[in-house]
């Protein structure tokens, strides 16, 4: 590997300079990506290897991360579970057929991932040979918790109110769901490895939205039974947006390292995730909306604050779509510029 920042602040050694990626850097902010965006619908995208692939590689070449992440979507792992996903141009995630009753989780099943998600491990075969060792790729998953959110609310929200009644309610089906998506996302991320991927992140978007006691019963046990599954693999990042409380456990998990939103600041994630573990995030991506100056000093400050090393600079949350490019390449730079 040409570029093994990343993997050396995975392992917790000493670098010159922390690495840099973006949540989401292969998207919308991104002219190229917008023209493939008006010739191909989102699936066809994603389920299309040399799509894929080509998007994949767009910020190494042109915003230069120290790591790739694959181009694909959470919710391609709800599709292989035969549970129908559109995507819907104003609404986003579109599911037809909410998991709401013991019939509809009957009819949810436990795939052959090489049948149903071929297409994402040949797209992680075909960026590794393009990538030519240039920088690790990532693989990545939705958490259970985060994939029953949408199976059973059926859309994207903001607080998930039926998706959170239906665990409450109806707990058994709950678990039973979240077991067979946490099964599915170990075969998946399994054979992610397998075809290539030098290292998994793991999303929990809509962690936050749990009290720290319900985190416990319904997103982290079904986290710490993946961690676990692909322990000796490769290194593994959970990010749980807006879970400072379960920091603590996190730290204890096995994970490799930790991903960090905006609401929490170094010194607390330091504190709470008991210091020995890498650290990623936490620029707020409205930030990059500054003047360039300006994002410039605050990546400084935030590397000073975090430390140069067991840490990996990124945003608290996927790149917005109206970000200039120049803005993000500016926020690369600095992290590249820092200590020189």
């Amino acid at each position: 590997m040409k570029n093994e920042l990343l993997l050396k602040a995975l392992k917790g050694e000493s670098v010159e300079r922390p690495p840099v990626w973006m949540m989401r850097q292969a998207g919308r902010y991104l002219p190229d990506f917008m023209k493939l965006k008006e010739k191909y619908d989102f699936f066809t995208r994603c389920q299309t290897p040399e799509l894929a692939t080509e998007i994949t590689l767009m910020p190494i070449d042109q915003m230069g991360v120290d790591a790739a992440i694959i181009f694909s979507d959470i919710l391609v792992v709800l599709q292989a579970m035969n549970i129908e996903v559109e995507m819907r141009d104003g609404i986003g995630p579109y599911l037809p057929h909410p998991i709401t009753n013991q019939s509809a989780l009957n009819q949810v099943l436990l795939p052959d991932v090489d049948d149903r998600l071929g297409y994402v491990f040949e797209a992680v075969r075909m960026t590794k040979k393009e990538l030519h060792d240039r920088v690790p790729l990532i693989g990545f998953a939705g958490a259970p918790w985060t994939l029953l959110c949408y199976a059973v609310q059926g859309q994207g929200s903001k607080n998930f109110d039926r998706a959170k009644a239906f665990c409450f309610q109806e707990p058994e089906m709950a678990k039973e769901l979240l077991q067979k998506i946490t099964t599915t996302t170990i075969a998946y991320l399994r054979a992610k490895i397998k075809a290539g991927a030098d290292v998994i992140q793991l999303f929990d978007s809509w962690g936050g939205l749990l009290s720290p006691t319900d985190y416990q019963e319904f997103s982290w046990p079904y986290l710490q039974q993946i961690i676990d599954a692909l322990s000796g693999t490769v290194p593994v990042i959970v990010f749980g947006k807006g879970c400072w409380f379960a920091l603590q456990e996190m730290g204890k998990s096995g994970a490799s390292a930790l991903g960090i939103d905006w609401t929490c600041s170094a010194r607390n994630a330091r504190y709470l995730s008991g210091g020995q573990i890498t650290l990623q995030g936490n620029f707020d991506p409205s930030r990059l909306l500054s003047p360039i100056p300006e994002i410039k000093t605050q990546v400084k400050q935030m590397i000073n604050a975090f430390g140069k090393d067991r840490y990996i600079v990124n945003l608290g949350h996927g790149i917005l779509p109206n970000i200039p490019v120049d803005h993000a390449k500016a926020f690369v730079d600095a992290v590249k510029e820092y200590g020189s």
